[in-house]
């Protein structure tokens, strides 16, 4: 793809957010999103394409949007929440107050550069979910940040320097 070919400084201010709007309505179409949480929702189904293409790796099929906690289930019933990070920390977990009930076996972390290209996809399991976890005060919700530790405690899917 020729970047040139998309030269958005041709465009009005006003243009450029119909842009914005048509290229939603676009994703959306083609099943890459579901709702307009784009960097959610694009790392979600990178992560299940990867899967679902890599040899070794569970197949995937995303849940309903309005499945709790989690956003894909293997064949086998495995249950994955897929966060997906351009920083260092995740977006939050809901329902994880007490550790008894088991929400989900995995969570996919997918770790997006700046031009939205993946750079690493990462595999914790709920054990090293629960070790890792931190407290997002204002959000009243938990959180992984990608430090060293769950770095070391991840099996890493995917990495662009590999």
């Amino acid at each position: 793809m020729k970047e040139s070919m998309y030269d958005f400084s041709i465009l009005s201010d006003e243009e450029l957010i119909l842009f914005y709007s048509k290229w939603i309505s676009e994703l959306k179409k083609r099943n890459l999103i579901r709702t307009k949480n784009i960097v959610g929702e694009l790392g979600e189904y990178l992560a299940i394409k990867y899967y679902n293409k890599t040899a070794g790796l569970p197949k995937l099929q995303a849940t309903p949007t309005s499945t709790r906690s989690v956003d894909a289930i293997s064949i086998k019933g495995e249950r994955y929440s897929i966060k997906t990070v351009t920083g260092k920390t995740t977006g939050v977990f809901y329902g994880v107050e007490d550790n008894r009930e088991k929400l989900f076996e995995y969570v996919i972390i997918v770790v997006m550069n700046e031009d939205y290209t993946i750079s690493k996809i990462l595999e914790v399991t709920w054990d090293n979910f629960i070790k890792h976890k931190h407290w997002h005060s204002r959000m009243a919700a938990w959180n992984l940040t990608l430090t060293k530790r769950l770095l070391q405690d991840s099996k890493i899917i995917y990495s662009c320097n590999s």
